[in-house]
């Protein structure tokens, strides 16, 4: 059992987010959750979605206070786009391998391997990363973008699970790729297609671009979180097998309680988005949250690379 604030005891998840809601309302702060949080979680944001979506949204919001649950470069990503307000982090512990996998030294050093590329990171990238870019993608976004892009040759970094997705739609342009990616979605193999799909052979198979190759080009549909989502909500189908983060097979059940949704591998969980509780997001909206703090020239140059992105997409 935990104590109120006011004094009085919180005895189940219910009244935690009750007290989460009283609190956010009573202190002006906007509670952004990324689609991998749990529903617990999602019920007491004002906004869910995919990271770069959630920080458009914040900067719209009239909040004085962003609070993140999320990892690290999501709430770099919100300071960025709302510099004058204060971006609050759930656990600061929670971070992104993927973003962690290269800095901005990394990538000074890796274009001089390739003169004449224009830099395309993908968003999951810190925001002293993003200043030394050309451009920037999101999942949703990269076809289109790098499509129109004028340059031929692209060194798309740092995941190369996405970037090779792409390249195989672009077939025009030359890709050169830095080998990294996302932990959990490099986790799912063949195998666990040929496996649940044996097991439940009239579902759909749902999955991120960012895992392997030999996932993908066993998928139904490849796209977003947010593309996942809604191509299940719309389809006519009544089974799915979701390839991404575990917490999309449990909001899925709840949207669509008359389909049935299978996780393609039980290694599909990101263990820094389940870092965050519910508890996390108390203790940030009563005081304890880690407050971003970021250089005026990371925000402004990091801005740059976002705005180029919006305008290119």
């Amino acid at each position: 059992m935990h104590e109120k604030q006011e004094g009085g005891i919180i005895v189940n998840t219910r009244e935690l987010q009750d007290e989460i809601v009283r609190l956010k309302r009573e202190k002006d702060i906007c509670i952004l959750s990324h689609a991998y949080q749990s529903h617990a979680v999602w019920e007491v944001a004002d906004y869910v979605g995919d990271s770069y979506r959630l920080a458009v949204q914040a900067a719209k919001d009239p909040h004085r206070t962003i609070l993140m649950c999320g990892v690290r470069f999501m709430a770099e990503t919100c300071k960025v786009l709302s510099p004058e307000k204060q971006v609050l982090l759930a656990n600061p512990a929670a971070g992104c391998p993927m973003a962690d996998q290269m800095d901005r030294e990394d990538l000074i050093a890796l274009k001089k391997q390739y003169p004449g590329y224009a830099a395309v990171a993908y968003i999951n990238t810190t925001a002293d990363f993003k200043r030394g870019v050309d451009m920037i993608v999101t999942s949703s976004s990269a076809v289109k973008i790098i499509r129109k892009m004028p340059e031929e040759n692209i060194l798309f970094v740092p995941d190369c699970n996405l970037g090779r997705w792409v390249e195989a739609q672009i077939p025009e342009k030359h890709f050169a790729f830095f080998k990294g990616g996302c932990p959990t979605h490099m986790r799912m193999r063949a195998a666990d297609v040929a496996r649940v799909k044996a097991a439940h052979p009239n579902a759909l198979v749902l999955v991120h671009p960012e895992c392997l190759a030999e996932v993908t080009d066993r998928a139904d549909y490849v796209g977003s979180t947010t593309g996942i989502m809604q191509y299940a909500k719309e389809s006519d189908a009544k089974a799915f097998i979701i390839g991404t983060e575990s917490a999309i097979v449990e909001h899925l059940q709840y949207e669509c309680p008359d389909k049935r949704f299978y996780l393609l591998s039980k290694e599909c969980v990101c263990h820094n988005m389940k870092m965050t509780t519910l508890m996390d997001v108390y203790r940030a909206v009563t005081g304890e949250g880690e407050a971003i703090d970021l250089p005026e020239e990371v925000i402004v140059e990091s801005r740059a690379a976002i705005d180029r992105m919006v305008e290119a997409g």
